[in-house]
């Protein structure tokens, strides 16, 4: 009864959010449940990863359990990340999937079933792209902590997901974890994704998402709206943003429509895997 009559409660305010959303401007976006003007969005979402860049990773450890740490493998062997590749992850700023691509790239198992030779390993670029320098800063220390800090195969780039400042068909791999949920215009993110790929080049992308499991999801809605904004406040001393991190993903599209979304853009063979009943979702998809 108490879990029916807490989702009572999320669903009247988000369907109040929805119905207030169907009378605003095309100038004006959701940052969670707030409506703000399209200029206003980028800015305030800039703030929240400042405010939780140095305990972003701890904090995924402790809402996730851990689990976070799975998906992303599970996302680096979707890639199937090869020597000498020039791939692209955006909103990676603290190196997290980054360093697992470098690592898979870099494995001596992989290495010796490809013979791999050290020129190939050499030409091997991973940028890691992020519009906040205080993420990037955290993941600079955490390169520098594995030894990392001067390779040439780790690049770090300060830039927007919806107008990268890379080429055209100038990368093999792009991937973005946790990251695309936060833009103002996905289609521009996806447009920019599908535009810096080569022909044959792998989008993934890894979301919290959407769980449509009756009881599963009035607990993950409990846990969603009543743990994480505490936990945030208790071990980063931010409530607030993560609250918005919870409403985000509410605001974020169902995985149907965002596999739409990624076919729109000019994808292939786009498919998506549900992980934990839909909680996360990995997104793929190839530019032919």
């Amino acid at each position: 009864m108490a879990l029916r009559s807490i989702s009572r409660r999320f669903g009247s305010r988000i369907l109040s959010y929805r119905s207030s959303v169907a009378s605003l401007h095309s100038h004006a976006t959701s940052f969670g449940f707030q409506q703000v003007k399209e200029e206003d969005k980028s800015k305030l979402v800039g703030n929240v990863f400042t405010n939780v860049a140095s305990s972003y990773d701890i904090m995924n450890d402790v809402m996730s359990g851990g689990l976070h740490r799975l998906w992303k493998e599970r996302l680096v062997g979707k890639l199937s990340p090869f020597a000498g590749m020039k791939h692209l992850d955006v909103a990676g700023g603290t190196g997290d999937v980054a360093f697992r691509i470098f690592d898979a790239v870099n494995s001596v198992k992989r290495r010796a079933l490809r013979k791999v030779d050290e020129d190939s390993l050499e030409e091997t670029q991973i940028y890691v792209c992020d519009i906040n320098p205080n993420m990037l800063n955290v993941g600079k220390q955490r390169a520098a902590e594995r030894g990392l800090g001067d390779n040439k195969s780790l690049v770090w780039v300060e830039g927007d997901a919806e107008a990268l400042s890379f080429d055209d068909n100038s990368m093999d791999g792009y991937t973005i974890a946790f990251g695309i949920r936060n833009v103002t215009h996905i289609e521009k993110a996806l447009s920019e994704a599908y535009r810096v790929l080569k022909r044959g080049g792998r989008f993934l992308c890894l979301e919290l998402s959407h769980v449509d499991i009756p009881v599963f999801k009035d607990v993950y809605d409990l846990y969603s709206f009543k743990v994480i904004p505490n936990l945030g406040e208790l071990i980063a001393g931010d409530r607030d943003s993560y609250q918005y991190l919870v409403e985000s993903v509410r605001r974020f599209p169902p995985q149907e429509k965002f596999a739409t979304m990624i076919a729109d853009a000019g994808f292939e063979k786009v498919e998506y895997e549900n992980l934990v009943g839909g909680v996360v979702a990995i997104h793929s998809a190839i530019k032919l």
